[in-house]
């Protein structure tokens, strides 16, 4: 994963809402936009969100890079609210990226800003507490290597 050439931390951390029936999905988001087309404005976690969303439907690829995707849908309403990206393309791999691999739709999500522990100012994702190592990060870590070589 490349973020030595680009920077995050000062990032607002989001909790994350399914728009259709309000569902809590994720406490560690963050605002993003789509490494191959940057005009499409996402929401994104560096960690599978835990019993609020399911993958769905079959594997596909996106026409502008390679990374192959599955989608994910909120558990409490059954509705899609943005996808994995199950294997990342090396494009992606080698460009500015923070890591997540969780995307969410902007039209399916809402977010607000987390405040930090003092409840007054917002959390920012450098201020965020170290977190294990997921399977996927570790996949993410091989493929990386693939693609230098």
């Amino acid at each position: 994963m490349s973020t030595s050439s680009c920077s995050f931390q000062d990032r607002c951390v989001s909790i994350l809402s399914c728009k259709f029936c309000k569902q809590v999905l994720s406490s560690r988001g963050m605002k993003a936009v789509l490494l191959a087309d940057t005009d499409i404005d996402l929401f994104s976690t560096d960690i599978p969100p835990t019993n609020t969303v399911d993958l769905i439907g079959r594997c596909y690829y996106t026409e502008i890079c390679k990374c192959k995707l599955k989608d994910i849908a909120c558990l409490k309403c059954g509705n899609i609210v943005g996808y994995h990206v199950i294997v990342p393309c090396c494009s992606c791999l080698l460009s500015c990226n923070n890591g997540h691999f969780w995307m969410f739709h902007s039209q399916a999500v809402y977010g607000i800003n987390r405040l930090d522990s003092t409840g007054v100012n917002f959390l920012l994702w450098g201020n965020l507490p170290e977190i294990e190592e997921s399977a996927d990060e570790d996949m993410l870590d091989i493929s990386a290597e693939e693609c230098i070589r």
